[in-house]
């Protein structure tokens, strides 16, 4: 690995360390965590007093067009699957990535299907 993408590597862990200390979820109004990878996006509900996965979504199951329609899709199926278990808030954990793209298109859909963020 060469000393830039070191650098890159050590900005994002730096950010979601800072988001991390703000952000926590109860069983009331969990955490809606984030993880992106290059291929696949992955959305997860948690309960951080009891260190439970309420919830979760990844984008392997659904079908779009762009990376971006299925991250939507995947915030919108998180909305319906958080109102069967009658959560209707939440904490958003944009794990350290920046807020664009497919992370604000699964934010914006969940708030769309009615999960208050």
């Amino acid at each position: 690995m060469n000393k830039y993408s070191q650098k890159i590597k050590q900005n994002k862990l730096r950010r979601k360390a800072r988001s991390r200390v703000k952000i926590f979820g109860t069983a009331a109004r969990p955490r809606v965590s984030v993880f992106r990878s290059n291929r696949s996006v992955y959305v997860q509900l948690i309960d951080d007093e009891k260190s439970q996965t309420i919830v979760s979504v990844n984008m392997k199951e659904l079908s779009g067009k762009t990376k971006t329609e299925m991250s939507a899709v995947a915030g919108k199926l998180l909305a319906q699957k958080a109102k069967e278990k009658a959560i209707t808030r939440a904490v958003f954990d944009r794990g350290g990535n920046r807020y664009h793209g497919r992370i604000k298109a699964i934010a914006d859909a969940a708030r769309a299907a009615g999960l208050e963020i």
